[in-house]
Order: structure tokens, then sequence, then C-alpha cells
């Protein structure tokens, strides 16, 4: 599976772009047993960039921040939402706050929770396991974000 989007990687230059960050949650067995999906998109053309799950928490930022770092990512830019994460880990003078700016990747957590029962918030159906929650959504952002074929 892969976790950064393909058409971003460029082995000769390094690409900058602005990005917008943000966190969506769902759980494992239990609704307490939070998992994060924390992903990243391009600002100006919609594409998701790149993604990473896990807690939510500074250090599973830094995961994402350091898979566009591997891929050559520059960030001229980051638009957040409120939470103290992005605070904790990017310097004020490239990091926008406010709703205003994240509502494209906000729609993306709509557009995988319609798809994805087990990222609705009142269901019956749930990840029994962490990889097998992973996996789930990550082949599905691989398939409808990153244009990857997932089932050969």
């Amino acid at each position: 599976m892969v976790s950064v989007n393909p058409a971003y990687i460029s082995s000769q230059t390094t690409l900058v772009i602005r990005v917008e960050a943000d966190e969506q949650w769902s759980y494992v067995q239990k609704k307490r047993n939070r998992r994060w999906l924390w992903w990243a998109q391009d600002h100006d053309t919609g594409q998701v960039v790149a993604f990473v799950f896990g807690r939510r928490t500074n250090a599973t930022f830094r995961r994402l921040q350091s898979l566009l770092e591997q891929a050559g990512i520059v960030v001229s830019r980051w638009f957040t939402d409120y939470w103290w994460a992005y605070y904790d880990e990017l310097p004020s003078a490239i990091h926008q706050v406010g709703k205003d700016q994240t509502q494209s990747i906000e729609r993306k957590h709509l557009d995988l929770r319609t798809r994805v029962k087990r990222l609705a918030r009142r269901t019956i159906c749930f990840s029994k396991s962490i990889l097998m929650h992973d996996t789930v959504i990550g082949l599905l952002i691989n398939h409808l974000f990153f244009k990857l074929n997932v089932h050969s």
C-alpha cells in the first residue's frame, strides 16, 4: 500500500506546495479505541498528497510531515484546524488556522464516511483489528485519490 501519492514524487526536483492537513477519527472494536487518519492534500488542486494512521498526537503528525519530506515535498503554507499538534509542530510564519481553508479536506472526510461503513459514527459495522482497519481504508484512499489499481 502506498501512503504518498506517486504523482507528487519526483526524484530530480523538489515540489513546493500549499497543504491542507486534517485528521479524522474512527475506531477499532470499541469507540474508546480511537484510530486517527491524518492526511494532507494540495490546497490548490485538492489532490490528496499523503496520509498516515495513528493516534491523535504530535508524533503521528510528525510522521505525516516526514512522509512529505521523504517524497521531496516542501510545504510553503499549512492550512489546518485548531488542533494543538499543529501549533506545536508548525512555525507560525507558514501556518494558517481556520475552517475556511479546510473545507475541501473536510468534504473528503464525508466522502469516506459515506463509502466505508466502518468510518460512520453510528454503525454496527466496525473493524476488529488495526491491521484490517488501516488496510481497508488505505486501499480505498489508494484507489480513489491516488488512482492506483488495488485489484491486481
